[in-house]
């Protein structure tokens, strides 16, 4: 069964190994004949910076449009990015900070009186996702010592707002030798074919 994918690649440089697992999963996904729409965070432009929090709404710029509209038609959503320094890196965080809003990814429920309560609807109930990380160290290593470092995106985004995730670790990815990271794309080009 054909899927409504969309692929965001979340390393602001997409000549790296992380680009290479995009292009797989997205080239293995349309061969299979799933529909696959693409953003590649380095491209895009908008202010990653919540300059006063969410005391004010800042304007969204037409890039940020785009990816909510793009997560909301998306039937399956997947983001590619490495591990940097036990996190996502700082522009991803920053896509997240500027368009996963109230109304768009969750909507908080009011009292009749307007008063925001603790429950929340989460507005892509029903939806997958996955995540497919990089890292220096091996997974194992990063797992045993900081922890959950998918934890923020998995949960406290994704997870939040509605989805069923899986996630993909591949590490330490700096030293792999040829053979290893091949071994890799097939299992990321896998994903794609199988729409997952």
């Amino acid at each position: 069964m054909s899927r409504k994918i969309f692929l965001l690649l979340g390393h602001p440089d997409r000549s790296g190994l992380c680009g290479e697992f995009a292009d797989a999963y997205e080239k293995a996904a349309r061969a299979a004949g799933h529909t696959v729409d693409r953003m590649n965070i380095g491209e895009m432009r908008f202010d990653p910076i919540l300059h006063r929090g969410y005391r004010e709404r800042q304007e969204l710029e037409p890039d940020l449009v785009r990816f909510q509209q793009l997560v909301t038609n998306a039937e399956h959503f997947v983001i590619v990015h490495p591990i940097w320094w036990v996190g996502m890196p700082a522009i991803l965080k920053g896509l997240f900070d500027r368009a996963w809003l109230p109304g768009s990814a969750f909507r908080y429920i009011k009292t009749k009186h307007g008063h925001r309560t603790i429950f929340w609807h989460r507005l892509f109930r029903g939806r997958s996702a996955r995540i497919i990380v990089t890292s220096g160290t091996a997974p194992l290593l990063v797992r045993f010592l900081p922890g959950n470092v998918n934890a923020e995106l998995k949960w406290g985004i994704l997870w939040f707002s509605g989805f069923k995730v899986r996630a993909s670790w591949f590490g330490p990815a700096e030293t792999a030798h040829e053979a290893r990271k091949q071994h890799w794309l097939k299992k990321v080009s896998e994903l794609g074919r199988k729409g997952i």
